[in-house]
């Protein structure tokens, strides 16, 4: 579990499911996993999941607005190239 014996743990509600899906998740799971730690692990991946996404679109946002306020944009060669820069960056690092 990801908590601590000083936190006070919740509980989730239950979700009911068809059979067929509890028994597919079972057949997935490592050994020695119990269910409550599948479900914990992909609640905190698909929150995480969304955070991400609500950031992005808070980026968009932003910078639409700065678009409509300036008329300012950066082309998409730009940006390509910038993004190439940075991942060719990470392969020399994790070359040497």
């Amino acid at each position: 579990m990801q908590y601590n014996q000083s936190m006070k743990s919740a509980v989730l509600p239950q979700v009911r499911v068809e059979p067929e899906l509890r028994n597919e998740l079972e057949a997935v799971l490592h050994p020695g996993e119990t269910l409550s730690e599948f479900v914990e692990a992909s609640v905190r991946k698909a929150v995480e999941y969304r955070r991400v996404q609500t950031r992005f679109h808070e980026r968009g946002e932003t910078a639409w607005e700065n678009y409509q306020r300036t008329g300012v944009t950066v082309s998409a060669d730009d940006v390509l190239e910038r993004l190439q820069g940075k991942l060719d960056a990470k392969r020399r690092q994790l070359e040497g």
